[in-house]
C-alpha cells in the first residue's frame, strides 16, 4: 500500500495530535475509507515526514496523533528557479505541477509582452492561492517535505529590476539560442531560467533579458509549446548538472 502523505500549514511536534485539513480529511474517510489506526504521514514544508496514525474520523473530521519525524534528503543540489510566462488555464497549473515535482526550488509566474492572460489584483490573488494548492499537492505525490516558493505574477520588467546579483546563472529559452544545456556551469547559486508563454518572449522582452544579463539557451532543434519548453529544460538540467 503505498504512503498517504498530507500537507498542513502548521507546525508540527512528536505526540501532536490535530485535525486533517477539511479537503484531506474527506479525502481520507470517505474516498480512500480510512479508519483510526491506519498510518499516514503528514508534513509541512520544514524538510521532514512526520509519521502519524489516524486516532478519530468523522464526516468532515480526522485526527491524526504524530509519532516519529524523519528527515528527508530529496532535494535537487541545484537551485532553480523557474521564471514561465504564465499560460492559460490548466496549462500553468500542469507546468506548477510538474516543476514541483521535477525539484524547482522557486517559481515565478511572469506576465510578458506576449502573454495572453491579464490578472487583475483579485484574480491574481485568486490565482496565487491555487497555484500553491497544487504546489502543495505535487509535494504529496512526489515525495517532497519542502516546498516550492511561487511568487506572486510580476510584469517581466519588475521582476528583472528585484533580481539580487548572487551570481545565479541567468538563462532564457530561445529557440535559436546557440548555446545547450551540456555547456553550462552553474555555481553554488544555481540558475534563474525564464520561458515564455504562448506566444513567446517578444522582442522588449529579450532586449530586457539580455541587458540584465540573460543568455539564450537552446533544448533543441525542434520548437516546443510553453508547457512543454521548461519542463523539458528542468529534466534536462537535472540530469546533467542535479538529481543526475
Amino acid at each position: 500500500m503505498r504512503t498517504i502523505r498530507i500537507y498542513v500549514d502548521q507546525p508540527l511536534a512528536v505526540s501532536d495530535e490535530l485535525n486533517l485539513p477539511t479537503q484531506a480529511a474527506e479525502h481520507v474517510a470517505r474516498v480512500l475509507r480510512m479508519s483510526p489506526g491506519d498510518p499516514l504521514t503528514v508534513f509541512n514544508g520544514d524538510s521532514h515526514d512526520y509519521a502519524a496514525v489516524i486516532v478519530a474520523t468523522g464526516k468532515r473530521e480526522v485526527t491524526v496523533r504524530i509519532e516519529s519525524k524523519q528527515a528527508l534528503q530529496n532535494e535537487s543540489p541545484l537551485p532553480l528557479t523557474l521564471a514561465q510566462g504564465v499560460a492559460r488555464g490548466e496549462k500553468m497549473d500542469l507546468i506548477v505541477q510538474k516543476a514541483t515535482e521535477l525539484g524547482v526550488a522557486r517559481i515565478v509566474p511572469l506576465l510578458t509582452e506576449r502573454s495572453e492572460v491579464k490578472l487583475d489584483a483579485a484574480r491574481a490573488e485568486k490565482r496565487l492561492a491555487h497555484w500553491r494548492a497544487v504546489v502543495a499537492s505535487a509535494c504529496e505525490q512526489s515525495g517532497r517535505a519542502r516546498l516550492p516558493e511561487i511568487a506572486p505574477a510580476l510584469p517581466l520588467p519588475t521582476w528583472l529590476d528585484g533580481l539580487a546579483d548572487d551570481g545565479a546563472l541567468r538563462l532564457a529559452l530561445l529557440p535559436e539560442a546557440g548555446r545547450s544545456s551540456r555547456e553550462l556551469r552553474f555555481t553554488a547559486a544555481g540558475g534563474l531560467l525564464v520561458v515564455g508563454p504562448e506566444g513567446g518572449l517578444g522582442e522588449r522582452d529579450i532586449g530586457a533579458l539580455t541587458a540584465a544579463g540573460f543568455d539564450g539557451l537552446r533544448l533543441g532543434p525542434r520548437i516546443l509549446r510553453t508547457e512543454t519548453a521548461g519542463l523539458a529544460a528542468l529534466a534536462a538540467l537535472q540530469a546533467l548538472h542535479g538529481d543526475g
